[in-house]
């Protein structure tokens, strides 16, 4: 058996160690883009200066020895013939594989803003190569503006913190963290940016880049007419999945990216896709999984992805912790909202027919165990007599006379 994988990332290295136990000796061939193994999570700590790039690495610095994969680095893939069974990289190279994995990503879209793609002075936030833009941006630039609002824009914004920068936030949503908080859970973030000295802007867009004669941005027109003095823009608010390759494949894409099912299987039965690649924007741990869930199958050992967790995302910003569970947002009065709040601390639970469906923990996190168990166990939670805040492990596990805990299911 000969795999391929194509990309570097969370997804594809995962996939590899899983392959490696699984398959101890068929042949492994990995290729990328990029010619180093780094977390893009933290890029915004290498960009503050609180790591190195070594820092950034998460895997053992033997990982191709020790898994006996073949790295292609620095090489993009720009075709695949499915009937041929090989990919071609970007400097003619055939590999051909049995089994491949597609986990390539995702890049930063430039929004279609008048001037932008005129401008010289843009950059995104996802390689180690717009870090170097950006460490050097920082010490000329007197007006930085980070565009979007989300986990990634609230990385660079701290990153910029981390040099003495205080960079400009603009967001179309209402809120920073519109996907994972609700305005209340915000407004502690923006009131802390605040402080720092961080200005924000939201409900609002950029309607217009306006450029020098030599095609720099020296102001940012919003759409509600205010202007903005900007000798930088750092373009955070989307991403664009991987997939421009695909073409005349037949592989199926969609809307956002690469379609593939819980399996990892796209709609050719030899190649699995995870991670970014899917547009949908995968937390971390979330790509890992899919990684491993493809990596299995395309070794023989049937899974699939069942994981409520998809939405499930941690973050501390300024020193705050903050956990968001599923939908914080819900678009109908038909679920229940609980809310407890004491100083420093916001809880959060939205509830229907006795499941938890969403969750915001700030400040304190302590209860985040029992919650995702609640969730996870799909427990009911109106057969416990407690308040939902109150709910111990005790309420919904029980011990035998070894000490052991176990879980009793009463629809079993």
């Amino acid at each position: 058996m000969k795999y391929v994988v194509l990309g570097s990332s969370a997804a594809g290295i995962h996939a590899v160690r899983e392959l490696r136990k699984l398959d101890p000796h068929s042949e492994i061939i990995m290729a990328s883009k990029d010619e180093a193994i780094y977390s893009r999570c933290i890029l915004h700590q290498y960009l503050g200066g609180v790591r190195t790039k070594r820092q950034l690495c998460f895997v053992e610095e033997d990982f191709a020895g020790r898994y006996k994969v073949r790295w292609i680095k620095g090489r993009g893939c720009t075709g695949i013939d499915p009937k041929e069974k090989a990919i071609t990289l970007d400097n003619g190279e055939k590999v051909n594989y049995d089994k491949l994995l597609i986990a390539t990503g995702s890049h930063t879209f430039i929004p279609p803003v008048k001037n932008l793609d005129k401008a010289k002075n843009v950059v995104g936030f996802r390689n180690l190569e717009d870090m170097e833009v950006l460490k050097k941006a920082a010490g000329t630039a007197r007006h930085i503006l980070v565009m979007g609002a989300g986990l990634v824009g609230l990385d660079c914004v701290s990153g910029f913190l981390e040099l003495g920068v205080r960079a400009t936030l603009v967001e179309m949503a209402g809120w920073l963290l519109s996907k994972q908080l609700d305005q209340r859970a915000a407004f502690t973030y923006q009131d802390a940016f605040s402080r720092e000295g961080v200005a924000q802007y939201y409900g609002v867009g950029i309607q217009e880049a306006v450029l020098d004669g030599d095609s720099q941005i020296c102001q940012v027109a919003l759409t509600d007419g205010t202007i903005l003095p900007c000798d930088y823009l750092v373009v955070t608010a989307g991403v664009r999945a991987n997939v421009e390759f695909l073409k005349g494949s037949g592989i199926e894409t969609g809307r956002f990216g690469l379609i593939y099912d819980d399996t990892g299987k796209t709609s050719d039965p030899d190649v699995y896709g995870a991670g970014d690649v899917s547009g949908t924007s995968p937390i971390w741990p979330v790509a890992v999984k899919e990684g491993i869930i493809a990596a299995s199958n395309m070794a023989g050992v049937p899974r699939k992805m069942t994981d409520f967790f998809a939405s499930k995302s941690t973050m501390n910003f300024l020193g705050i912790p903050s956990m968001s569970l599923g939908e914080v947002n819900p678009a109908d009065e038909s679920r229940k909202t609980e809310i407890r709040e004491t100083e420093g601390s916001y809880k959060k639970i939205i509830h229907q027919n006795g499941k938890i469906t969403g969750a915001i923990l700030q400040g304190d996190l302590a209860y985040s165990g029992i919650l995702q168990q609640l969730i996870a166990r799909k427990i009911d939670i109106t057969k416990v007599k407690k308040p939902v805040f109150d709910i111990d492990y005790s309420d919904f596990f029980h011990m035998k006379e070894n000490f052991e805990f176990y879980y009793e299911d009463e629809n079993e």
